[in-house]
């Protein structure tokens, strides 16, 4: 008896649809299969693939986007062969519907789309480069369909358009394995520069993590209103950026009045002059 009820609710006809019950689950069940299975599989099989066969992490993750969003108007597409809609139809009218919103302003999402294809075939960073660009700076986090992904030191999330990514001008501060850091100070007008460029290269020279070649350097850089500008010039590994700049600046604090040289203040000489019968 209980055979007999689902049989019949089975070959129910819904109205509307033409189809019945049995055909609408069966429908559901292969799209739910195709779509939770297979394109996971399928991505993560090409993920492994482009990722052995040494392609850039951010022309994989553009790709596997790309390849999700086909994925999903195939597995719509099924479906609605399953269920009985004429497809060709449906076809047609979807391309009708993408050349209207294309001719009604998809000019800057094209541009986005192809800028991102630029960016990741040329790779000006790669993934967890630390960049400057449109303004803002921080750590690539990926590249996608349509904008570029940052993450500031602070833990924000920037979102900047390919477009504007690949029409302005980057800043990779981690392309290159080792950089300069540039260390200001001012030492006072009666004190001895040549002291004060003594200690300054001992400084850097005696530091594990100021490299060698290239040599360290000291300049006088300016002659300015309360003291003479020196700058400090160590190079450092990348990585080492931070702790190399914050070691020198705490070091030439601490090291130029123990060598009896005066980091003065800004100060500002007024001379009052009398007038006649003040």
């Amino acid at each position: 008896m209980a055979f007999d009820f689902v049989d019949d609710f089975w070959n129910v006809e819904l109205p509307g649809l033409g189809i019945t019950v049995g055909t609408l689950v069966i429908a559901i069940i292969v799209t739910f299969i195709t779509y939770v299975v297979l394109m996971r599989v399928a991505i993560m099989t090409t993920r492994r693939r482009m990722a052995k066969s040494g392609v850039p992490p951010l022309v994989v993750g553009l790709f596997a986007r790309v390849l999700r969003i086909l994925f999903m108007i195939v597995v719509l597409l099924v479906f609605m062969a399953m269920i009985g809609y004429d497809i060709g139809a449906f076809v047609l009218a979807l391309s009708a519907i993408i050349g209207l919103v294309l001719a009604f302003g998809m000019s800057d999402s094209m541009n986005n789309f192809f800028s991102g294809v630029w960016i990741a075939m040329l790779r000006p960073f790669d993934k967890d480069d630390v960049v400057e660009v449109a303004g803002k700076t921080g750590k690539v986090w990926a590249v996608g369909i349509m904008a570029t992904e940052l993450r500031t030191p602070d833990n924000k999330v920037v979102i900047i358009p390919n477009r504007s990514v690949w029409g302005e001008a980057v800043v990779n501060y981690t392309r290159l394995p080792i950089r300069r850091v540039d260390v200001n100070v001012g030492i006072a007008y009666g004190a001895s520069v040549s002291a004060s460029l003594e200690t300054a290269m001992k400084l850097m020279k005696d530091h594990e993590l100021v490299l060698d070649d290239p040599e360290p350097s000291v300049f006088m850089t300016e002659l300015a209103d309360s003291s003479v500008n020196l700058q400090l010039r160590p190079w450092a590994k990348t990585e080492d950026y931070w702790a190399v700049s914050m070691d020198v600046r705490r070091g030439i604090l601490e090291a130029l009045p123990k060598a009896g040289v005066e980091i003065p203040f800004p100060q500002l000489d007024v001379h009052m002059v009398p007038t006649e019968g003040a």
